[in-house]
């Protein structure tokens, strides 16, 4: 998903420091010195492919299908079975359209004994309308990268994990928290012709967008929780993605961006975590940040392009085929990296 306009914080800053068009403001950051990592596991790209291709055969994951509750079941009877601790939070929605949307985050933690904690945002529902595809407009699509890549990435990060000995494991806990109903707001540049039943929320500081995060930072599971920082996975597997350094991330948590795309550089994925810095979008890290954690956001937006997301967002180009196992390498490499690094 994700919608072009400005959370509160970073508007809040923008006023201060001036104006910029976040489709056009970039600029570049040195990158960084290199420094001895400790070592982490491989992340292996085949099996997080597989896993994205899984959750595509079951069929758009629109709230309200068969297919969405069976992928549902089957995330979360995979984490089981790599031995996490799983949690469903079930919850209706109201979407833009009206419609009573049946959801559930899922919550799945890794060493939940541990204090020090690290969280791995994604989303796993799909939009239910092609709205920007120039030819099928409104069709379902797989959202292959905008939803399951994310998915797919996390699920071989708790299966590496879980594999590791006792005395290979990081030193910190992992939590892994998949948002459902991110996907089914209203674009006003593509549903201009609808009418947005939650306009009035829009105007209260919600959103039509991420209604599962907005769920769960008002009613936080596992309850009072708290973790040093969080990654927002979202679009995270296409061919071609770049990642830019988004700007509510840089403005909460500067300090997270900086190790993460420090730690890309490192170990050689500089041509996929570009030092970049861009505008700010709407996406789960909003909230998840309005919740106490400091969240930053690793999205594909286009560096070089009149348009803020890539062409395939919300297309039915976003299928299986747009999924690349090496950005799916350089992902869950920096990301298991930047874990053990804590």
């Amino acid at each position: 998903m994700k919608f072009f306009r400005f959370a509160p914080l970073v508007l809040a800053a923008l006023l201060l420091t001036g104006c910029f068009d976040n489709k056009k403001s970039a600029t570049e950051t040195a990158s960084p010195e290199h420094q001895k990592l400790p070592a982490a596991p491989s992340f292996i790209a085949d099996s997080a492919y597989a896993y994205v291709a899984k959750q595509v055969a079951f069929g758009p994951r629109v709230p309200n299908t068969a297919a969405h509750v069976k992928t549902g079941d089957w995330v979360i009877g995979k984490f089981k079975r790599y031995g996490l601790t799983v949690r469903e939070q079930p919850f209706e929605a109201m979407a833009f359209d009206g419609k009573m949307l049946r959801s559930r985050n899922i919550i799945a933690q890794f060493q939940p004994q541990a204090a020090r904690r690290i969280t791995i945002f994604t989303h796993w529902d799909t939009r239910p309308f092609a709205d920007k595809d120039k030819e099928k407009k409104n069709a379902p699509f797989e959202g292959a990268s905008d939803g399951a890549s994310g998915v797919g990435i996390a699920l071989e990060m708790a299966r590496i994990l879980a594999a590791q000995p006792d005395s290979l494991t990081p030193a910190v806990g992992v939590d892994f928290i998949l948002f459902d109903s991110e996907d089914y707001g209203y674009d006003s540049s593509t549903q201009g012709n609808l009418t947005n039943k939650l306009a009035n929320q829009e105007m209260q500081g919600g959103s039509s967008w991420c209604l599962g995060s907005q769920y769960w930072a008002k009613n936080l599971m596992p309850a009072n929780y708290k973790s040093e920082y969080g990654i927002l996975l979202d679009m995270v597997g296409a061919k071609g993605a770049r990642f830019t350094r988004e700007g509510q991330s840089l403005q909460v948590a500067r300090d997270v961006v900086d190790k993460v795309w420090n730690t890309a550089a490192q170990i050689g994925y500089s041509d996929y975590f570009l030092f970049k810095d861009m505008g700010a979008i709407t996406d789960d890290h909003v909230y998840t940040n309005q919740a106490g954690i400091r969240t930053i956001d690793i999205i594909d937006l286009p560096p070089f392009s009149d348009q803020t997301f890539p062409a395939y967002h919300h297309t039915t180009q976003d299928n299986l085929a747009n999924i690349d196992k090496r950005t799916l390498k350089a992902v869950g490499q920096v990301v298991l990296q930047t874990i053990y690094g804590e």
